[in-house]
This record gives C-alpha cells, structure tokens and sequence, in this order.
C-alpha cells in the first residue's frame, strides 16, 4: 500500500550556511510549511529583497518499510533552483521553483536521516524567470512529503507526474457538436512489475478493465455512450479514474469529457456551443503570506473569482498550486497554463523552458479546466525576435504538441510587438497585452489595434491576454485621468475596455491584468511600495475595488445586487456629485437621506446627479438589494485623495500662449515627424525618454508597428506617461519651441 507522510512541520531555517553539514547544525529559526523568505521584504518595496541561498534542515525517522518498498521526497514548490542532500550526500538538482519534482531515496536510509535542502532564488543566465513585475519569491513555499511504495509501484520518476494520464475524446459531428458519445483512454505508467493492472472509470456508474504491462504501460480504452460533459461554470462534472496494481499499489486521478477550439470569428466554442471567455489572471500570492498559500486562501480566492462571475483564469506566469488546478476544475474555470518564459530571452535559457514546459504539461494533464499551454509572456519586450528566440519557441511548440494532442498552444505578445513577425506563426492562437490608456496612448486605440488586427488577419484567432490600471483606492478624483492611480480613473478604463470587448466577440479569450493586487518589489509608486496595484481586488482580499463591482455587473447572472461607487471619497468639494451605481439589475432608485431622488432604467452602469450641502446618507436600491455610502459638502479637498506630486499635463499647457498656424504639444506625433524642424526636437525627446525607460523603450524604437500606434497620439498625451522623467518648465520650454516651427516647415 502507498503511504504519503506529510512533512509540515519541524524544519529548521538557514540562511547563511555554506554546506550541508553546516545547515544540518545551525541554529535558524523553526518553521512550518509552507514557508517563503521573502513574505516581508519581497512586498515592501525597494527592489532589495533577498536573492540568495537559504536552506531547510530536517530530521526524518526511517518509516516503516515491508520489503523492497521504494522511498521517495516529494517537493510540491521549491523556488527557485534546489539542491538535496540526505546525510550529506547530494542526491538531486532541480531547477525551476514552480513544479513538482521527486527525490528516491530508496538506497540511503538510515534509522534518522538528516534532510538539507538549499534553495537559490538569485540572478542566474538560464533559469526563469529572471527578470519580469512581480517578486521571485524563496522558498519551500508548497508541502514536502514522503512517499512510500511497494517494489511495484506507479512511475513516479518521469517529470514530476503520478503516472497516470486520462484522455478523453468527445465525439462531434461535422459540425463539431458533440453526439453524447465519448472515448476515454487511460494510460499507467509501471515501475518493478508486469502483472495486470485493474483500471477502473468511475461518474454516474462504474466500470473497470484489466490491462497488461507492455514496455512499462497499461493502457484501457472505455466508450462512453451518454457521457457527461464537463461544461464550464454551468455544470462542470468530473468522472475518476483510478488504476491499481496486485501490490496494493494504487493512483487515481479526476477528468472531465469536453469538446473545444478557437475560431477566428466565433472566439472560443465549448461543447459545440459559443462559449465566449471573459475573466481575470492570478498571481500566487498574498499580503503578508507571500507566495506560501494555504488551502484555504486559495479557496477564497476562487470563492471571490466566482462572485465576480468569470468563467476563465489565466494563471500567470508559471504552474500554479495543484489544488488551484483542482478547484478551477471543480469550478468549471477555462484556464491557460503558462512557463514563465518571460520578459527577458536568456540565450543559455533553452533547455529550462523545456524541462519547465514539460513538467507543467505532465504534471496537469488530466485537468479538464485546461485547454492550452502559454508558450511565453512579453518575451520581446527586453528581447529582440531573432532565430534563436524562433527556434525556442517553435521546440516549445512541437514539445507541447508531442505531450498533448488535445488542447492548442498561446502565447501572450507585448504590445509593441508587429503582428507580421514570424514569432505569431508559431503557437496554434495568439494573444495580445495591451495597455493603451494606461502606460501609453489612449483608450480607443485598444479598439483599433483588435479592429485592424481581425481585419488584416481574419483566419487568426486573437485574444486579449492582460489589460489594466493601477488604482490605489485611497485616491479619487472629479476628472481622472491616466496616471492618477485613482479608484475612479480604473473605473473610467474598465467600463471602456468592457464595452469594447463586448463589441467584438471573435476575442477568444479576455483576462484582465489582475484579479489580486500582487507584490512587485521593484515598484514604488501610486501610493504604495513594492506592489502592482491593477487588481481588482487588494492583496490581502480585504477590499473589492469599484471595478470589481462593474465586472460583476457584466459577467454575475445569478446574484442579484447593486453598489455604489466612491464610498471612500467621502469629503466632496463640487456642489452637485455624480453618484455611479453598478448592478446587474435593469433599474435602480436612490435614495438621498432616506427621500427617493431619482429611479433609472438601464444596464450595468446608473449615473446620477446629487446636489450635496452637509452629511448625506446615499442608498441605492433594486429590489430586495440594496447598498449605502455617506459622503459629506468640504469647503476644501482632502489631500489624502490624491496622489503626492501628480501632475496634470493639460494643465501645464493651459497658461501657454497659443499660435494655431505653428506646431504645439497639442499635435500628433505623426504631425511632428513629418515636420524636419519639429522632428528633430521630437526626436531629441525621444531620446531622453528612452534613458528613463530602458529595455522597455530599446525594443520600442525601431518598431515600426508601434511607432505607428504612437503617431496618433498628440505629443501632449505622450508627455503624460513621462511625467517621472520630465518637469514642468521643461514641457513649458518644448512647447515654446514647437511654436516657433510654423507648420510645413
């Protein structure tokens, strides 16, 4: 019989050893799994958490054995790269800090058994991730556990799998709607045997074959007549298929039966049924916890995905926690599984993406929520597209194809990456992060890109992989705008991008940039230190921001209700306050202290016009829901509102003589360029924008892809995204010299 020992507690934790037996005899500190060194420091800001190597000792009693058992460690999570040593001897390297990887030791037991684990989470050329905007966490920060198997046992060597693997296949007609009719193959993988193998499927009833060992596999191969498909949120079944072995030896795993694909003009298709994907991305990670979750903080946060009502997950930018995979199953969440081939092409890289990409796809088969494999995210953004960066991709490609027959490869493009470069060849559908109206343009080009892209290219399937806007919600504002990091600009960005989504139904699949607030140490900005605050929900899950409500509006059919937005601007200067209510009712009436003052027909979002003069309790209703804010008239506005030293470019421009016959901030880009006088000052601007952005803005300027995008942009706009790295005169001084440039000239 298999026995699974949980080593949860007692580990000692070194942070200055040199070698195993000076780890083995330290004095750290006592530590429970899981456990990461960087919970504080890596979300406090500064770019300076700790890089380096720790270590985990831990002594393990011999368990009992019969004879010829086999012994295995199991590591759930060690970031980022390992190495494991038993009574000192080094018995395995891993590397990478997201999958699951096995140790035997079956050879070098003793009666107490030192166990050290060193783990590196430090810049290296060939592990990733190793440069990318959240915090690279230390740690053994999922379980570790002890296995114990019989001589003949279930593979548990081959790439971090439990040796088994369910492929179910959904019979469709010629128009690929499924005909009740499924095939389900089950392949086991055997160690120290070539009996039979009992392989049983088990759902709505059972049943079970006997299959023999051929070079090391079992395989058995169920028809299904009335089968129960796995079909999304609505009704996500799961059927079990477990095999065992004359040993006692036994794996089981759940699956699910689904038919699906991409189209280019339908977007994404479940079981013969449009299924358009709309949700969020996730990162692992939480105020104070750092990337050591626990059960029961992962299942809130698919309590709280769920309340939101998306019905897919883009789990970035790496293999999540098996028991997420689980509950996305449960939950009947689309998911998109990534590597975090990210940001940066390491050249020494290769061989890492691969043993990642294979460890993702063997560890998280059988999961029915998953329907593609993420190639990479943002790899351009600090990296050229040359042939070696090809050749990675397109080996990942195959490698995921050679796996897995069944679901099709994506991967997620920065934005100022050219839709004709042979890189979008490779995976079976692309997909595009955009951030227009955030980090650069504005809000419609988001419209135009897609718009331009399904027209030049109506055969591909395109989605919108990450979009998004910092919102701190301590700050609000009366004219938002983009780099305020107000709760109300996220707002203003979100019901644009919403709309513009809704319009164009061929996107395969959206996910917003970001559910959850996530810790970036390197940033400091919006208010807070060494977080990224696009989520729709803070980091320590304590507070929904009010674009959470307006998805909810969207995308939550079941639960009726309404919300105010603003509760936190409480103190309000103007004489007459918009009052915003998102619901997913079709009328709303509020209520101003206590006194119905208007009822609105509509959909999602209900504006309305308050005069304010002293305290006023605002209700708004539907219904049997309802939901109350207090704001009150201030002679001044609150500061806490509004982020220190921000800066509105409109305003710089305002005080400024204006000649209309001579260029100003106030044309395009384009306009600029074509000018040979304003050009050079454009291109002296430029410059400088390109010291205070970096890889970033190496990549941007010779794109001709993006320098087109930007062309439409005025150059006042553009000033706006610079707002860190130029001053005020100095746009006062630009502008003054664009004026005069008579235009033509």
């Amino acid at each position: 019989m298999r026995k699974i020992i949980e080593l949860k507690e007692a580990w000692n934790f070194v942070k200055t050893a040199g070698t195993p037996e000076e780890a083995v005899n330290a004095q750290g500190m006592e530590v429970t799994l899981p456990h990461t060194w960087n919970a504080v420091d890596g979300q406090d800001g500064g770019n300076d958490y700790y890089r380096g190597t720790c270590w985990y000792t831990r002594k393990i009693e011999k368990p009992v054995l019969e004879e010829n058992d086999h012994v295995y460690l199991e590591f759930l999570g060690a970031a980022m790269t390992a190495d494991v040593f038993w009574n000192g001897e080094k018995l395995a390297h891993h590397e990478g800090g997201y999958s699951t990887f096995r140790v035997d030791v079956t050879g070098h037991l003793q009666e107490v058994n030192d166990l050290a684990v060193a783990l590196d989470n430090d810049d290296n050329d060939h592990v990733y991730p190793q440069k990318a905007d959240f915090t690279f966490y230390g740690g053994l920060y999922r379980m570790v556990n002890l296995i114990v198997v019989p001589k003949a046992h279930f593979d548990l060597d081959y790439a971090g799998g439990n040796g088994i693997a369910v492929t179910p296949e959904v019979h469709c007609d010629e128009n690929r709607v499924p005909t009740g009719k499924a095939t389900v193959t089950v392949e086991a993988w055997v160690k120290g045997s070539d009996g039979p193998v009992a392989i049983t499927i088990t759902g709505e009833d059972s049943r079970q074959q006997t299959a023999e060992v051929i070079d090391g596999k079992a395989t058995a191969v169920f028809t299904l007549e009335n089968v129960h498909l796995w079909d999304g949120v609505k009704d996500p079944y799961l059927y079990t298929a477990k095999a065992e072995l004359e040993s006692g030896d036994a794996v089981e795993t759940r699956f699910g039966c689904r038919s699906f694909y991409a189209d280019p003009q339908k977007g994404f298709v479940l079981n013969g049924k449009v299924y358009p994907l709309r949700g969020v991305s996730r990162h692992q990670d939480r105020a104070g916890a750092g990337n050591a979750l626990t059960l029961d903080m992962h299942r809130k946060d698919m309590e709280i995905i769920k309340e939101i009502g998306a019905n897919t997950l883009r789990l970035a930018h790496y293999q999540h926690a098996q028991e997420f995979y689980d509950l996305c199953d449960e939950y009947g969440m689309v998911v998109w599984a990534e590597i975090p081939f990210i940001t940066l092409f390491l050249k020494n890289g290769r061989g890492n993406t691969l043993s990642q990409m294979r460890e993702l796809v063997v560890q998280n088969y059988n999961h029915p929520s998953i329907v593609c494999w993420g190639l990479s995210n943002e790899i351009t953004a600090a990296s050229p597209v040359n042939e070696t960066l090809l050749e990675n991709h397109r080996a990942l490609n195959d490698l995921c194809h050679e796996l897995d027959k069944t679901r099709f490869t994506t991967m997620a493009n920065v934005f100022m990456q050219e839709t004709d470069s042979p890189l979008l060849e490779i995976p079976d559908v692309n997909s595009y992060n955009l951030y227009f109206g955030w980090y650069l343009g504005e809000l419609e080009q988001n419209d135009e890109f897609f718009d331009e892209y399904h027209k030049k290219y109506p055969d591909r399937c395109i989605g919108f992989s990450e979009y998004g806007a910092d919102a701190n919600p301590q700050y609000h504002s009366t004219a938002p705008t983009h780099g305020d990091y107000s709760e109300t600009y996220q707002t203003i960005y979100h019901e644009h991008i919403l709309k513009m989504i809704e319009e164009r139904p061929y996107l395969w699949a959206t996910h917003v940039w970001n559910m959850f607030d996530f810790a970036a140490d390197g940033r400091d900005e919006g208010g807070k230190h060494g977080v990224n605050q696009k989520g729709l929900v803070t980091m320590d899950r304590k507070l929904k921001k009010d674009a959470f409500y307006l998805y909810k509006a969207y995308w939550n059919k079941e639960d009726a209700f309404v919300h105010i937005c603003g509760r936190r601007y409480i103190d309000r200067t103007e004489e007459n306050t918009e009052v915003k209510v998102y619901s997913n009712q079709d009328e709303v009436s509020l209520y101003v202290d206590g006194k119905l003052s208007d009822t609105k027909k509509g959909s999602r979002i209900f504006c309305f016009t308050v005069p304010i003069s002293a305290d006023h309790e605002i209700t708004a209703k539907s219904g049997n829901c309802s939901d109350t804010i207090h704001i009150r008239k201030a002679e001044q506005a609150n500061p806490d509102y509004v982020m220190g030293e921000i800066k509105d470019v409109i305003n710089w421009f305002d005080d400024e003589e204006y000649k209309p016959d001579f260029y100003s901030i106030k044309d395009t880009m384009a306009e600029l360029q074509a000018s040979p006088k304003a050009g050079v000052i454009l291109g002296q601007l430029m410059q400088q924008g390109a010291g205070a952005r970096g890889d970033v803005a190496e990549s941007v300027k010779d794109n001709p892809n993006l320098v087109r995008m930007m062309g439409r942009m005025t150059l006042e706009s553009m000033l706006g995204h610079m707002k860190d790295s130029i001053t005020e005169e100095q746009v006062k001084g630009l502008n003054r010299m664009l004026q005069q440039i008579k235009r033509g000239e």
